[in-house]
């Protein structure tokens, strides 16, 4: 290994002193080394976000790219693997020099603004499940389930924001610890159009599950309930 990456590898264990903060995991004079690095970033409601970053740096780094992964209990697969992809684009730019440190105070300042990005989805709520519907210049509909939500009040404030900035209608629909986001909108009137489900988009609770059914009818959803909805709960 380079001198400069040993002078890294112990200026990193300087820094990362805390409890955990910092674990080597494996030494070798042929793969290099592999550590893990353990700190918070700002997520997209403002809570800080646990990262377990694992670096792997070749014999010959900082003249090639370390190898990253990033693990998250806050975070979808989906999403560390984004965190990843942008990390990684970052150490483009700090080539041939020690860079790790810098990563690091990059996602901990960007991690909100990377999470934020159209295709990562929210930070707050584990998405399992979501299909679309989307007709030139017609309705654009979409269902997401969601595994669970942190901080509940601020959640349900952020989506009545989005969808009221991005001119959406629909539902957040709660029945026991089932919870579906309802959307649908327009792409090419930025008015919403009458031929439309919904006029607004509202947050609900169900107490039954026929009582969710009725909704889903009412709103001429049927067939989306039976094929996916019902799936949830079997």
């Amino acid at each position: 290994m380079a001198e400069p990456a040993r002078e890294e590898l112990s200026a990193l264990a300087a820094i990362f002193c805390g409890p955990d903060e910092w674990k080597v995991l494996s030494r070798s004079e042929t793969d290099g080394t592999v550590f893990r690095i353990l700190t918070k970033a700002e997520g997209l409601m403002g809570a800080d976000v646990p990262l377990e970053l694992v670096f792997h740096l070749p014999l010959n780094y900082p003249s090639c790219l370390p190898g990253i992964s990033v693990h998250s209990e806050h975070l979808t697969r989906a999403q560390s693997v984004t965190v990843k992809e942008k990390l990684l684009k970052q150490a483009e730019n700090l080539l041939s020099e020690p860079m790790v440190h810098e990563l690091v105070l990059w996602i901990q300042q960007n991690l909100r603004h990377v999470l934020n990005q159209p295709d990562t989805g929210s930070g707050s709520a584990k998405c399992t499940f979501a299909t679309g519907t989307i007709v030139d210049d017609g309705p654009w509909l979409t269902l997401v389930h969601l595994d669970h939500m942190r901080a509940k009040t601020k959640y349900v404030k952020t989506v009545e924001t989005w969808a009221s900035d991005l001119k959406l209608t629909g539902r957040l629909m709660f029945m026991g610890k089932m919870i579906l986001i309802l959307l649908q909108g327009d792409r090419s009137n930025i008015k919403v159009p009458k031929s439309l489900m919904f006029l607004a988009f509202e947050v609900k609770e169900y107490s039954s599950l026929d009582e969710l059914q009725k909704e889903f009818e009412t709103a001429g959803l049927k067939k989306l309930f039976s094929e996916f909805v019902l799936r949830l709960v079997k």
